[in-house]
């Protein structure tokens, strides 16, 4: 056996003596600047900056979910670094004990949690990029591959990391410096062994906290609606801040869980009290990890809710669709007409009915526009006459195309939307129309709505008495005008037809209609008449380029982009290929980081719980009743966060859907019941990750 002839070695062979310890804070750190690291590369690669449009609803949520993660994680390390200075504390106090002063132990000390601490997260951090990058190959080999796909970083990525490790590196230090200021050295030596119970704040803590993440949740989503509603204020971002309820009432609930739970003990007070007791007398251990575990499976649900909440309706409206084939395009392109459309068909096998088509004119329709003032903050509503562009189309026209027959009055016109009447853009404030070459005007009256899907689009569609229509289109050139163009496919539909065709129809027009669909050519008459620059034109937010007609932001956002059934329903996933795989990835970061979690608790509560686990073995406790303080222990640290976390995501997305347009739709109650199978699904999974966990703890302390 080696002597120990100095505190240098007594130090380093108490470090050896600890070594559990120090593994375990390096895979705690490790993981969490893992997660952030990946997580950052992929949120700000350029892949994904691509397809998130900027100030788009998908990239507020992408946003949101990685601040959830990062305060997770945040917690997750201060947990570990915390446990780890408990037992640390131990061999601090021994040191002392033996005369070592706190000058001499100090360097050693600094040294060793700047350097577990470094290498764990400059580790974690390297490992963030090849972790995407073999996720990100895995969905493009088994779900979808496509030119957006292909994955590229942005290094820039790299300063949140490396904020992340000065904050890890940091508060190890300060912990440190906390733990050698400390002068009872019998109180250091039993540090690891003091209990943290948490104090105590009433049974009534748990329904607050309840009503609290309610209260959060309405007061964030609806201020910013009430603010733009009532007062005609544009909500800054910091307003997000009204969402602060939300976490004090997760704490108060998970509080409750540890301090109460959530049975009634009044007939049986004695029931379970031991495994009760474990928890609670280690409740500031407890609750911040619940309240970590319950932030990355809210965080993993609201990613994986995207999916079927976006992608159910879409599919729905596809198979919906009333002809296999629409399109429209400008009267001054060369467009294939019918007889190259049916010799193309005819290479592929097929034959076409209910061909119908129809001219429409862009005219310049007024209407209600936000106007801010100096500050950029505050706007009023005003009418302005040419708000923006619409499609119009005759009495007679809209009878060809849809085959309703409708009687428009002189002076009025009808907006037309979906059937559900859940389109966005429609206009009910137009008071006249506007021939953009002569600058002739109409004056109007919204008389109601008709219902056309395939013609509800980002631009809005009228319909104009005959008369009204003949006058008002008098003058306009071909740049002003359009055809609409649906037809059925004669039996069974072909992709490889279909996919040919887009490619021809794409090919036939040239650089002039080459715009997003949001590029409003009225708009920026408008705004150019009147010496301003019209916003797109200085903001290259989509660029619209022939080269790529298979890219998703060419097929989101082209103004002329066709609906062909096929090949939309086809493609679908190729075409928000990047959307999905983003928000699925960070589902999986989420969840694995939230198992961890769980598992690294759950061994924490045992494992320091030991001593009394061997007491009750000597006092004669059966297997059976040993067997169950362990999964009630572990119960307590997978289910409450689990259900708290699912439930509460899925009625934040019941809500926000209600509060869309003041119901819920068809595709929407479809996509809550399957977030409900999803919701299933991950609770199957969390309870197989449980059972591991109780068997593997159970093993450790020979129960």
């Amino acid at each position: 056996m080696n002597q120990i002839k100095n505190i240098r070695q007594m130090e380093q062979k108490l470090q050896r003596a600890d070594r559990r310890q120090s593994r375990l804070y390096l895979f705690c750190n490790f993981m969490a600047l893992m997660i952030i690291s990946a997580y950052s590369a992929l949120m700000l690669s350029p892949t994904v900056q691509r397809v998130f449009p900027e100030g788009g609803d998908s990239r507020k949520q992408m946003y949101m979910i990685f601040v959830m993660t990062l305060v997770g994680c945040v917690i997750f390390t201060i947990y570990a670094l915390g446990l780890f200075f408990r037992h640390k504390a131990g061999q601090l106090g021994i040191l002392m004990a033996l005369g070592a002063s706190r000058r001499r132990l100090a360097p050693g000390l600094f040294r060793e949690v700047i350097v577990l601490s470094g290498i764990s997260a400059v580790v974690g951090t390297i490992a963030g990029f090849p972790f995407v990058w073999m996720i990100w190959q895995i969905f493009r080999l088994i779900l979808v591959d496509s030119s957006d796909m292909v994955l590229s970083f942005d290094f820039r990525c790299l300063f949140i990391s490396l904020l992340f490790l000065l904050l890890v590196v940091g508060f190890a230090c300060l912990t440190a410096w906390r733990y050698l200021k400390k002068t009872n050295i019998m109180e250091v030596i039993r540090e690891e062994h003091i209990n943290e119970p948490v104090k105590e704040l009433g049974r009534w803590c748990g329904p607050v906290g309840l009503l609290l993440i309610l209260a959060g949740a309405v007061l964030g989503y609806g201020a910013p609606v009430a603010c733009d509603a009532w007062f005609f204020i544009s909500v800054p971002e910091w307003v997000s801040i009204l969402y602060a309820p939300v976490f004090v009432g997760l704490y108060m609930v998970m509080l409750h869980t540890v301090v109460y739970g959530w049975k009634s003990h009044k007939k049986n007070p004695y029931k379970n009290i031991i495994s009760r007791s474990m928890m609670k007398f280690q409740g500031k251990q407890t609750v911040n990890n619940l309240l970590v575990i319950t932030l990355l499976i809210a965080g993993g649900c609201f990613a994986i809710f995207y999916l079927p909440t976006n992608s159910i309706s879409a599919l729905l409206r596809y198979a919906s669709q009333s002809y296999d084939y629409f399109y429209q395009y400008q009267a001054d392109q060369a467009v294939p007409d019918r007889e190259t459309v049916e010799a193309l068909g005819k290479d592929y096998g097929l034959t076409f009915r209910d061909w119908n088509e129809c001219e429409y004119i862009t005219l310049g329709i007024g209407g209600l526009s936000k106007i801010y003032e100096e500050d950029d903050v505050r706007y009023h509503v005003e009418y302005v006459p040419m708000q923006g562009e619409t499609r119009v189309l005759s009495e007679d026209a809209y009878r060809i195309l849809t085959g309703q027959e409708v009687d428009v009055k002189p002076g009025t016109y009808l907006n037309i939307t979906n059937q559900e009447e859940s389109a966005l853009y429609t206009n009910e404030a137009a008071r006249e129309f506007t021939n953009m070459v002569t600058r002739k005007q109409i004056a109007t009256t919204f008389a109601g709505y008709l219902h056309y899907d395939l013609l509800a689009k980002e631009i809005p569609c009228c319909i104009l008495d005959n008369e009204d229509y003949a006058g008002i289109s008098e003058g306009l050139t071909d740049e002003w005008r359009g055809q609409f163009v649906e037809f059925n496919v004669d039996g069974k539909d072909s992709y490889p037809f279909a996919n040919a065709f887009y490619h021809l129809f794409v090919s036939s027009f040239d650089e002039n209609c080459a715009r997003p669909f949001y590029y409003d050519r009225v708009q920026k008459i408008r705004e150019n008449e009147a010496g301003m620059e019209y916003w797109v034109d200085t903001d290259d937010m989509v660029t619209i380029s022939y080269e790529f007609p298979d890219s998703f932001m060419f097929r989101q956002f082209w103004v002329y982009q066709p609906d062909f059934r096929i090949l939309s329903q086809n493609d679908y996933l190729r075409n928000v290929a990047v959307l999905f795989m983003m928000f699925l990835f960070v589902f999986i970061v989420c969840m694995i980081t939230a198992l961890v979690v769980c598992y690294t608790r759950c061994q924490s509560i045992a494992l320091n719980n030991r001593y009394i686990f061997d007491d009750l073995k000597k006092l004669g406790a059966s297997p059976a009743f040993l067997d169950k303080e362990v999964r009630i222990q572990c119960s307590n640290v997978f289910k409450v966060p689990s259900l708290v976390g699912m439930f509460a995501m899925f009625f934040l997305f019941t809500m926000i859907l209600y509060a869309n347009d003041g119901r819920i739709l068809k595709a929407e109650w479809a996509a809550m019941g399957v977030c409900l199978c999803i919701i299933a699904l991950i609770g199957g999974v969390i309870y197989a990750v449980y059972r591991s966990t109780v068997k593997v703890i159970k093993g450790q302390l020979g129960v």
